[in-house]
């Protein structure tokens, strides 16, 4: 079972590519074109009988510094009429699964002195052969008219170079591809001769899933010219609040231990991989695992402040339920590129780390295409009038916004009490840090006075109130002990049936023209639900040494009050009538945060510490 937390089954199968670009117009209408009928291209086009081939594409760095210029591997799948004169657009999804995974030790998540690095060696080869058997949808929409395109990543599978977690290499190598795609750089094949790309358009659109959805987003920030568009499903838009929030070390939920340095290593599949130990070791340096420090290292990898120099449109999906590329992915991309006015379209979901595929599939698919023909084939449709933002309020319930947050939601702050959450109260309340409790076990009973954590309740909602966008937590406090952590979970409490799962079922779908292995079909997922008291709706971290700055670290002294504020997960959620709305803090959150020895203490002063929503009851 893969242990990385970005990787997933439908990662290793392959991810969304997807593209479009001018419809060729033919004086003779008897020849190959691409056919277009309410606003989408239509499937005219053999995949079974497609042109499949691979080439080399020379990049302009030196990642693995053996004094030569990476090339990174693509596979290529286009329709067989493209080998007689039809040009189509292409959809590339890069990606570093194709040859595989390999199983690099997990960091320490317990602290005794210091957080430490597990020891790590090259691995002794490659897991095994590369493989582009399965890229989603490449059956869908090479039938439709595109080229569908998986390049490996630099340092995995044929390609050269050393991966990075989407460093400035891997950003630079995807680049190189869509330039080949325009003409403007060289690819060759597995004989060194020199292979143009004759049959594209040079209309471009990169997609893909996680880290396959993260590589898109590393390419629009270079302003690559020819990439039309980007589909990023789940994909990282800033890496440092993947594992980090405020300074603090901060784990995808469920894995523990996880860091850049590991993705980096556990794609590391290319031929010799020891020669890429020293850029691993470097990684490990510069990532400041100890510190939770934001640098330069972290700053390269984030593509959410380039956003609004985008000069490709963006159409991406994040799910509510996804705590590994958790919420604020989307909304820091989604707040760039709407200050820019960049064209941009937005799915967000109930389910986890899933593909909108299991959620909505002929609305997908269907969306998709109306995408892809208008921004690859520049055909008129009304996908960008419809509205921007697509959101499941419950499995299967879908609704439409004109924007996301909610624009008639306001702040609402909200003090702390001994008697609850609403009016500021007086006085302090202390806790004392215990990081082998997990949040649910400490959530459960609210009512009851706990040592490890406080929690402050409304009265009962008259109303419903809709939560859309970032809660902030402000406390005056002082800490006492070894952990800087500071934690806040906001918790809905009141019995309902709620979802509790995204699980597959015996059904089987299927798209696009049938092919051997059955790989145009997959399992259907459907969302599971249960009865439960309450629910964790969101939280966030903060490390009380970077009150002042995540760039830098400044102790605090043990038992002085300081104001630390901090925001939490971005979020839309309905707190129903009935129900109350709860604050939990504490210093350790188990699933997330590093462990240090119990006894830190939290002292909270009430009058100087509140709870802001972003609350509506539109």
């Amino acid at each position: 079972m893969l242990r990385l937390s970005l990787l997933s089954a439908a990662a290793l199968a392959g991810t969304v590519g997807l593209v479009a670009g001018t419809v060729p117009a033919y004086a003779d209408a008897g020849r190959p074109h691409i056919v277009v009928k309410d606003g989408k291209t239509q499937p005219t086009f053999s995949f079974k009988d497609a042109i499949r081939e691979k080439v080399f594409v020379e990049t302009t760095v030196d990642s693995d510094n053996d004094g030569k210029r990476d090339r990174v591997s693509v596979y290529i799948t286009r329709p067989k009429e493209t080998g007689g004169g039809l040009k189509v657009a292409s959809i590339l999804e890069g990606s570093p699964y194709y040859a595989g995974l390999q199983d690099p030790p997990y960091h320490p998540a317990d602290v005794t002195d210091y957080p430490r690095l597990a020891p790590w060696t090259p691995p002794p080869g490659p897991p095994g052969p590369t493989s582009y058997s399965r890229v989603y949808y490449d059956n869908y929409f090479v039938s439709r008219g595109y080229a569908v395109l998986a390049a490996d990543t630099l340092g995995t599978g044929d390609s050269d170079g050393c991966p990075t977690a989407v460093g400035p290499n891997e950003a630079q190598g995807m680049k190189s591809v869509i330039e080949w795609l325009t003409g403007k750089a060289t690819a060759y094949d597995a004989q060194g001769n020199r292979i143009r790309a004759g049959w594209s358009t040079g209309n471009v659109a990169m997609a893909g899933k996680s880290y396959d959805g993260t590589l898109p987003l590393a390419a629009a920030a270079t302003r690559v010219s020819g990439l039309k568009t980007v589909v990023s499903i789940s994909g990282v838009s800033n890496w440092y609040d993947e594992y980090r929030a405020n300074g603090g070390v901060v784990a995808p939920d469920g894995w523990e231990g996880e860091d850049l340095d590991l993705h980096a290593k556990a794609v590391l599949t290319r031929r010799n991989p020891e020669v890429c130990a020293p850029v691993m070791h470097d990684l490990e340096k510069k990532m400041d695992r100890v510190t939770g420090d934001y640098n330069r290292t972290w700053d390269e990898r984030n593509f959410a402040k380039s956003a609004p120099h985008f000069k490709a449109s963006v159409f991406m999906t994040s799910g509510l339920a996804d705590w590994n590329v958790k919420p604020i992915q989307m909304s820091l991309l989604w707040d760039g590129l709407k200050k820019a006015g960049v064209d941009r379209k937005l799915w967000i979901h109930q389910a986890a780390h899933d593909e909108p595929l299991d959620v909505r599939q002929s609305v997908w698919l269907e969306s998709l295409n109306l995408w892809f023909a208008h921004e690859l084939y520049n055909v008129r449709n009304d996908i960008m009038r419809q509205p921007k933002v697509d959101l499941e309020r419950t499995p299967g319930q879908w609704e439409t916004h004109k924007d996301w947050p909610e624009a008639s939601a306001r702040p609402v702050p909200l003090g702390l009490s001994a008697k609850g959450l609403g009016r500021r109260g007086d006085g302090t309340q202390q806790l004392v840090d215990d990081p082998s409790r997990k949040a649910e076990e400490l959530a459960s009973n609210p009512d009851a006075a706990d040592p490890n954590r406080l929690i402050y309740l409304t009265p009962k909602l008259t109303k419903a109130m809709r939560l859309s966008g970032t809660a902030r937590i402000k406390l005056r406090a002082s800490v006492d002990g070894r952990s800087p952590y500071l934690s806040a979970l906001l918790v809905d409490y009141g019995s309902d049936e709620r979802v509790s799962g995204f699980a597959p079922t015996s059904d089987r779908w299927c798209y696009g023209d049938s092919i051997p292995g059955d790989e145009g079909c997959r399992t259907v997922r459907r969302y599971t639900t249960a009865v439960s008291p309450f629910k964790i709706v969101t939280r966030g971290w903060t490390d009380v040494r970077n009150r002042e700055s995540i760039w830098r670290s400044t102790p605090v002294k043990p038992g002085k009050d300081y104001t630390f504020s901090w925001p939490m997960q971005p979020y839309d959620y309905v707190f129903k009538p009935g129900h109350r709305i709860g604050l939990m803090v504490l210093a350790t959150d188990h699933a997330y945060t590093l462990r240090y020895p119990a006894g830190t203490k939290v002292k909270v002063d009430l009058r100087g510490s509140t709870l802001t929503l972003p609350l509506t009851n539109g």
